[in-house]
């Protein structure tokens, strides 16, 4: 296992950039960008506390805070947290690797992992990133991924990585809008719930 995430080997010299001036030009231009916040929004109470795992530069954490949630957005490039904290005052922004998270404060209601993140963990980390996520869980709280299928981690590794680290997965959609998972989707949404009563492992 290599502690390098695939978002710094598998890309470009100036990737990054790249992809914080494309997601400027499409809110510039008005493209919706909140889908996975709608989502998110709707199953947690009001005033959650949620941790956007994976954050980029901030879309989904900030349309989270102007909900009116206690919203804290990690992401291991510092490039994509200075964009997050010029562009979307407000939520709390750490640079952190999420193979070795570990946060201050009281656990979060929610954790909220978009942006194809798992696919771009360092390979053979991803177990180690749920188990990370899921300290940070309240005990009854959710996990929400969403990444691509036609990569080497696809759902069926996610869900064995998810049960060895004691996570149940409860439900798979197709889309952040809730369509329909079957075995041709190119995409998955999971959720998986941190047990009420956790057992040892």
């Amino acid at each position: 296992m290599t502690s390098t995430p695939r978002w710094f080997t598998d890309t470009s010299d100036g990737h990054s950039q790249w992809y914080i001036e494309r997601f400027r030009a499409m809110e510039r231009e008005g493209v919706d960008l909140g889908g996975e916040a709608r989502l998110v929004d709707a199953l947690v109470p009001p005033g959650a506390r949620i941790l956007d795992a994976g954050c980029g530069p901030g879309r989904i954490a900030a349309r989270l805070y102007a909900a009116g949630h206690d919203v804290v957005g990690v992401d291991v490039d510092p490039a994509l947290i200075a964009a997050a904290e010029e562009d979307h005052p407000g939520p709390e922004w750490r640079v952190a690797d999420l193979a070795t998270l570990d946060l201050p404060g009281d656990p979060f209601d929610l954790v909220v992992c978009a942006g194809n993140v798992m696919i771009f963990l360092a390979p053979g980390s991803e177990r180690a990133v749920l188990d990370r996520l899921r300290a940070h869980v309240r005990p009854g709280g959710r996990i929400v991924l969403g990444f691509r299928t036609d990569r080497p981690y696809g759902p069926s590794a996610l869900d064995v990585d998810a049960a060895a680290v004691g996570l149940e997965v409860e439900q798979r959609f197709a889309t952040w809008d809730l369509v329909p998972y079957d075995d041709d989707a190119d995409f998955a949404v999971t959720f998986l719930r941190v047990p009420s009563h956790p057992k040892d492992r």
